[in-house]
């Protein structure tokens, strides 16, 4: 198998952590062009034109960061990164899609719509082009502004983003805050415990893959 990958996008990224974080290796085929833009020749083989996409030795290709992961979870169970029984499952599952559409979702909203790089790309596998709009920019700031507050009250409460172990929902918080540096948004001062959770996290050996 083999992972088709843009590795300096943050999608991508989510998936590099979580195979550091099992201590995974799977070969990486970098699909990224000079032009900021996906290498024609992978966009014809998958035509969803988005990364990371896993290729299985048959020929099967997975997409999305979060499907390919749990596809390795069931292969590599241990340390658990996506829950151990049906509770802790759903509540990881729950607090991952929180960053994801709340966190991940706006700050790439916020970044297809501010970078001159971005303009007329303003909807990730299009190759239709969709116009910036800076009413989505306010948007996406005030976005990114509820998902601070929101998380930093969950670790006010916890040590880890689902509870007292690390696991894909802090993955995903992470590159989601990270994301949002690209257009220079930050951890607000007053989320202290976000602030907290974010020093602890960002100091794993796997968040620097």
């Amino acid at each position: 198998m083999k992972i088709y990958d843009w590795h300096i996008a943050p999608n991508p990224r989510r998936l590099h952590i979580y195979l550091a974080e099992k201590g995974i290796t799977i070969p990486l085929v970098e699909v990224g062009g000079e032009d900021q833009k996906l290498k024609p020749s992978y966009v014809a083989k998958y035509p969803h034109a988005m990364v990371p996409m896993l290729e299985l030795d048959d020929g099967t290709c997975i997409g999305e960061a979060m499907a390919i992961c749990r596809y390795l979870e069931e292969l590599h169970p241990d340390p658990p990164l996506m829950g151990v029984d049906a509770k802790d499952k759903a509540i990881v599952e729950m607090w991952e899609k929180r960053a994801n559409e709340e966190g991940m979702l706006a700050a790439s909203e916020l970044f297809r719509n501010t970078s001159p790089t971005f303009a007329d790309r303003g909807l990730p596998g299009s190759a239709e082009p969709i116009p910036q709009l800076p009413a989505l920019v306010v948007r996406s700031k005030a976005r990114m502004a509820r998902f601070y507050q929101k998380f930093d009250e969950q670790l006010a409460l916890n040590e880890f983003v689902a509870g007292h172990r690390y696991t894909i929902a802090d993955i995903t918080t992470l590159c989601a805050i990270d994301f949002g540096k690209w257009t220079d948004l930050d951890i607000p001062q007053e989320c202290k415990n976000l602030r907290r959770w974010y020093k602890a996290v960002s100091a794993r050996p796997s968040a620097t893959v």
